[in-house]
């Protein structure tokens, strides 16, 4: 098949795939899974696939650049067993991978984040790799490269310490992995002095807790009477903020919808495991001051707790101002 003909692969984020993940529907078949997360480039990810074909490769990466880079070098190279996913870690972890799915974790040289304020966003701290953990499966790897020594250092306490995983190595890393391919990022670092530190964990029997993945609910709308126009609505709007269930939601503009008589608020739910930007509507229903608030379609939000709470928010300050009640509530409890 020339390249010009082959089809041209759907793009994958964690808004759009299936929670927990379902290989059939990604791959032509069912193999053992390898993750590599930050996969930048995408040279690694690439060669893994290449050389590797029995195995199926996901990678994970925010970077929208890279994920156009990965997504051309599996179209050009006709790789049918590697598809990147635009996606946190910690999401990856939470929604998509299931308990001891993955044969094998790749991180490289992940971001340090030693900024006091940015260490909730370090990749390598104890309830992640916890996390990393009940993943894998018995008998897979863990496997991290940094060129800094500091960042070296804190994984190692974090790793052999961490229940049901093993060091591979007789030493806390290796300065260098016999065979192992080498990115470009490595290179530019070894030509200016930055040495690797290459860790490899296996996974034991040790028991440890495996969370399940966390699904998607049923999706959240509040029935409500208020005695307002949905241009009054919007006028009377101020942006506001709340946190509950561990979501931090913040609503942050109102707009009129003329066409439909409606309003639209922009919203931002951030929970643990993800992230969302979406639009939720404040549309009118049959009855005489009834109304119906509902996520929209903007944004492939996802009907998490988070997004439960943020309709929520929105259609209880829509009664309060509005003189009215809520009639019904269809969300999490």
């Amino acid at each position: 098949m020339s390249v010009s003909s082959r089809p041209v692969l759907p793009k994958l984020s964690a808004l759009t795939v299936d929670w927990p993940l379902r290989q059939e529907k990604l791959f032509p078949g069912i193999q053992p899974l390898i993750v590599e997360i930050g996969f930048g480039n995408g040279d690694y990810l690439l060669h893994l696939a290449e050389t590797r074909p029995s195995c199926n490769f996901i990678g994970l990466e925010i970077s929208s650049q890279s994920m156009a880079k990965a997504e051309a070098g599996i179209e050009k190279r006709g790789l049918p067993n590697a598809r990147p996913i635009h996606c946190r870690a910690e999401t990856a972890l939470w929604h998509l991978l299931e308990p001891q799915s993955v044969r094998e974790f790749h991180i490289n040289y992940p971001d340090p984040w030693f900024k006091k304020r940015h260490g909730r966003r370090r990749l390598i701290q104890r309830g992640t790799v916890a996390l990393l953990t009940s993943r894998l499966e018995v008998g897979g790897s863990l496997q991290l490269a940094t060129d800094i020594r500091a960042y070296a250092e804190m994984a190692h306490d974090i790793l052999s310490s961490a229940p049901g995983l093993q060091n591979e190595y007789d030493a806390p890393w290796l300065p260098e992995v016999s065979g192992r391919f080498t990115t470009k990022y490595e290179e530019k670092g070894f030509r200016e002095g930055r040495r690797g530190h290459y860790f490899r964990y296996g996974r034991d029997e040790f028991p440890v807790a495996h969370p399940p993945v966390i699904k998607e609910f049923a999706m959240p709308h509040l029935l409500l009477q208020a005695q307002l126009s949905a241009a009054e609505i919007v006028a009377r709007f101020e942006p506001m903020k709340r946190s509950v269930d561990g979501a931090h939601i913040a609503v942050l503009h109102a707009w009129l919808d003329e066409k439909r008589a409606a309003a639209l608020f922009e919203v931002v739910v951030e929970e643990p495991s993800i992230s969302q930007h979406t639009m939720i509507m404040l549309a009118p229903r049959a009855g005489d001051g009834e109304w119906i608030v509902k996520l929209t379609t903007i944004g492939h939000a996802r009907s998490t707790l988070g997004m439960h709470r943020a309709v929520e928010a929105v259609g209880e300050w829509v009664a309060d101002v509005g003189d009215g009640k809520v009639l019904a509530r269809r969300v999490r409890g």
